[in-house]
């Protein structure tokens, strides 16, 4: 095992043990100082040897490891390739089992990637038919960061919530409802008028999420309607 692999294991169980009984767990910031730290020893930053250490780190299957691989893998996004993608898709469908992790993986590491490279959409869209709901929720809240900084030229967002209206997981609504609320500060007349056109069938859960940064009187008539 690599040594500094062995650090962030050590670094989370000695945290984990110095944990008061009122909080239980180690807090994310906790783990984000931990992994900034480690990150500044590791001496071969290339995106490989980096990658294949937060691959190692996922497979010990432990939360705080976790969150430790998603944030180094998000540090090289300057040398994200094609092949890049292909790894996180794998590791989005070996390693992800909650929203939680989904969220922290998606909305930096792989929104990043698609930002970038725009084109890797249209293996995006095949997500929104895996049996898995983390790997569903991840079509919506993957094109969050694209859409936050304006990187999202090639991307069809409805396309995905269209994709996604009656999923049967209410992750999954709230997953592409938070994407569609993002989507409103920066196109809100086209979300206006997809609401418009899909509120008759769109699940509450995910309406509601998508028309909240909206103006008050844009709310209401769509709330009305």
């Amino acid at each position: 095992m690599p040594k500094v692999v062995e650090e962030a294991r050590r670094s989370i169980e000695s945290e984990k043990e110095s944990c008061t009984v009122k909080t239980g767990k180690i807090s994310t910031g906790k783990v984000r100082a931990i992994s900034s730290a480690l990150y500044r020893s590791i001496q071969d930053k290339s995106i490989d040897h980096v990658l294949m250490l937060s691959e190692e780190l996922l497979e010990e299957q432990d939360w705080a490891l976790g969150v430790i691989a998603y944030d180094w893998a998000y540090r090289v996004r300057d040398q994200y390739t094609d092949q890049t993608f292909f790894i996180f898709e794998n590791w989005l469908k070996t390693y992800i089992t909650g929203w939680g992790d989904c969220d922290d993986f998606c909305t930096h590491a792989v929104g990043a990637l698609i930002g970038q490279r725009n084109e890797r959409f249209r293996d995006v869209m095949k997500w929104t038919e895996d049996p898995k709901f983390c790997v569903r929720r991840a079509a919506a809240v993957s094109l969050i960061d694209p859409i936050r900084r304006n990187k999202y030229e090639q991307i069809d967002p409805f396309a995905v919530s269209d994709a996604l209206m009656q999923d049967d997981h209410h992750l999954v609504l709230k997953g592409y409802g938070w994407m569609l609320k993002v989507l409103s500060q920066r196109e809100p007349r086209k979300v206006i008028q997809y609401l418009e056109k899909h509120r008759t069938v769109m699940p509450r859960v995910s309406f509601r999420y998508a028309l909240e940064k909206l103006g008050v009187e844009d709310r209401e008539n769509l709330m009305r309607g």
